[in-house]
């Protein structure tokens, strides 16, 4: 299955980018303000001058956070459609909790006396830098879009009146950043509706493979009320498919509810299902895997040949049991474990069933593995190679992934990110035979509230568990 290109990572790289020149400027600017030139001459200098250098290399510590402090107010997403005025009052309050962390660094670091004029300086022109560098950001932005370029490939689904509103708002302003490829409904619009003009993608049941043959990033739904059990039934059939789904809500109600509303052009959406993450989100969690993978090994080094050398002793056979598994977006891949059974028990998998204790097909050395987990060591050369991730949902078997996608509701949705080496299920502990209805619940639970941050402590619960 080809995954389309996802137009989501120029601009939040950019936007890190003008934050991480707009920061270092303020740092430089506030220095020559106070210490180089005559402008604050009417302030008492209670301080001695210091070294440039001290700043500059402050400013290396200072900018990471102030960027993770940022991120954590949704601030570098692909396409925030925020007015500047709100944007200027974001970055007023984040770089207020920037300072904060300015001061309080410079409070327990006594080494050397920071000045507080420079620290105020810094405040004021961090903010008018910061928001200068989103202003011209913008100005990219839209010339991108005029060009055509960074859109997002959107689909409308359904025929009504509300359907034609979010076409006259979307296509009349395409620096919006979508590109309207068509909709989907029972019958072809008629032609007094306005989003007549657009491409008529078919019925609701063709919806899934449209998706991927005509590269679709985001699902616009305009159902009425009555119409909501096809919705269900369409999500439904979209379980795996890593497409954004919004909605418009038709009752008062249902904007009440927990669910995300996204305003875009005035038209309020419901987030339904939201992409697992981002581009950077992939970039920054592979980088994570491979660093992570690399040192795990290098540590384990010396268990691993231990563990090596017992299995040889214990038992006739391979090392390394090498099985399929189901992983990203339904792609198999060859999953490496330490050997804990004999030699040709997986021929009676499907008789065993998933993850039965006391298996007596387990070696002796086998038996401590499985019981300490050091049997999926090895799968930290899955995550180095790309095939897996640290932090997932456990892969699963062709076989069973076939049985339970008809079964288990969302269990397909599973897929939409790499399998990892432990989980949000495994911790709580739902692994071996307990229910797969539970352990899809709190899979789909991490894939829909992913971040780096609750991967790191994913990792530190099973490291407390193991120990």
């Amino acid at each position: 299955m080809s995954r389309p290109r996802r137009n989501d990572f120029l601009i939040p790289t950019l936007a890190v980018l003008f934050d991480i020149i707009a920061i270092e400027i303020s740092f430089l600017l506030s220095y020559w303000l106070r210490f180089e030139t005559s402008a604050l001459n009417f302030l008492p200098l209670t301080e001695d001058m210091p070294q440039l250098d001290a700043y500059v290399y402050g400013s290396f510590v200072i900018i990471p956070i102030w960027l993770v402090i940022f991120n954590s107010r949704k601030m570098y997403g692909a396409r925030r459609n925020v007015a500047l005025a709100d944007d200027f009052y974001s970055i007023i309050k984040l770089v207020t909790v920037g300072m904060l962390v300015v001061m309080s660094a410079a409070f327990f670091y006594r080494a050397f006396s920071y000045s507080r004029i420079v620290f105020g300086l810094l405040w004021i022109s961090s903010i008018i830098n910061i928001f200068l560098g989103r202003f011209i950001l913008l100005q990219i932005e839209k010339t991108l879009y005029k060009k055509g370029r960074e859109l997002r490939n959107a689909v409308i689904v359904g025929d009504n009146q509300t359907a034609n509103r979010i076409f006259t708002s979307l296509y009349k302003h395409p620096l919006l950043g979508y590109r309207l490829v068509g909709y989907f409904s029972d019958y072809p619009t008629e032609s007094s509706m306005q989003m007549n003009i657009l491409k008529y993608l078919g019925k609701l049941d063709g919806v899934p493979d449209k998706l991927i043959e005509e590269r679709i990033e985001l699902v616009l739904v305009a159902l009425n009320y009555d119409e909501h059990p096809k919705l269900y039934k369409l999500v439904q059939e979209c379980e795996g498919v890593n497409v954004e789904f919004m909605m418009v809500p038709d009752l008062l109600e249902i904007m009440t509810g927990g669910m995300i509303v996204k305003e875009v052009e005035g038209i309020p959406f419901i987030k339904i299902k939201g992409v697992p993450m981002t581009t950077w989100g992939r970039l920054s969690k592979r980088t994570f895997d491979v660093v992570f993978s690399s040192l795990f090994l290098l540590l384990s080094s010396p268990l691993l040949l231990i563990i090596v050398i017992a299995i040889k002793l214990s038992s006739k056979g391979p090392i390394f049991f090498i099985q399929d598994r189901v992983g990203l977006d339904g792609n198999h891949f060859r999953m490496i474990k330490f050997r804990s059974m004999i030699v040709g028990a997986e021929k009676y998998d499907e008789q065993a069933g998933l993850g039965i204790q006391n298996d007596p097909r387990r070696t002796r050395i086998g038996k401590l593995l499985r019981r300490t987990s050091l049997d999926e060591l090895p799968q930290l050369i899955n995550v180095w190679k790309g095939e897996m991730s640290l932090v997932g949902p456990r892969p699963e078997r062709p076989y069973f992934v076939e049985q339970f996608k008809s079964l288990v509701p969302k269990y397909l949705d599973r897929h939409r990110v790499k399998t990892g080496v432990t989980g949000w299920a495994q911790v709580n502990g739902f692994r071996g035979d307990s229910s797969i209805e539970e352990r899809i619940k709190y899979d789909i639970y991490y894939i829909e509230n992913w971040s780096f941050w609750f991967d790191i402590k994913i990792l530190l619960k099973t490291i407390r568990a193991i120990i």
